[in-house]
């Protein structure tokens, strides 16, 4: 099957096989993945940390820890400026592994509006890219954290939206005044509350509370003011 979005600006497809087929034509590349991988990257470029995405077996926990730091973002607050993590994640990690184009950010929630405004700087034309869940078969799951995330974003583009783009930004706009609430009770989000990371999902939940934006260069992603 031949797939297409309408020749718009703004752009929103699910996960690795949505980059693939997005990114050819695109200026600029944004991977969201709300819990974890891309509040735990913003949160350790803003403090100086290079972070290497890297793809990974599903079913790998977010407590497993990589020299000392984890996926979760929490584990992430005190990460000194100058270390490079390698951060494994089957989601967000592995598609920012697999990005191609010139310029590829990754967002959350808590710098939507931030990178949003740096890719304007960078293209005229915006592929987002939310993650999603996956599946123990390895299927995607759309989540809503993703979505709304996305739409975060695409809420801050200049430009026309496709279909798709439109309907992530209007789940933002239906979540934006009860996101903590919203998170906490999504499913991705009651997992990692009912495993110990309450925290995380505090954490995620912020809206426009960094104005870091992570940028992929020579592999490794760095934080941007």
């Amino acid at each position: 099957m031949r797939f297409d979005q309408p020749a718009s600006d703004i752009r929103c497809e699910w996960g690795l096989r949505g980059l693939w087929e997005l990114q050819p034509a695109t200026d600029v590349v944004i991977v969201v993945d709300v819990l974890s991988f891309s509040t735990g990257v913003d949160i350790a470029t803003a403090r100086g940390a290079l972070v290497y995405p890297q793809p990974r077996q599903a079913g790998v926990k977010a407590a497993d820890r990589v020299g000392g730091y984890s996926l979760s973002p929490a584990s992430l607050l005190t990460i000194p400026a100058g270390y490079r993590l390698d951060l494994p994640s089957p989601n967000g990690g592995a598609i920012c592994a697999a990005a191609t184009s010139n310029h590829v950010l990754t967002a959350c929630l808590r710098n939507a509006s931030a990178v949003a405004a740096a890719a304007a700087k960078l293209g005229s034309t915006y592929a987002l890219i939310p993650a999603g869940e996956t599946w123990d078969g390895g299927e995607v799951r759309p989540c809503l954290e993703d979505l709304a995330g996305a739409g975060a974003v695409i809420a801050c583009l200049p430009g026309e939206r496709s279909p798709e783009a439109e309907l992530a930004a209007a789940v933002f706009e239906r979540f934006r005044g009860e996101l903590p609430a919203v998170l906490r009770r999504c499913g991705s989000g009651r997992e990692l509350v009912e495993r110990g990371f309450a925290e995380d999902v505090e954490l995620a939940a912020g809206h426009d509370v960094s104005s870091n934006v992570p940028i992929l260069l020579d592999r490794a992603f760095r934080g941007r003011p």
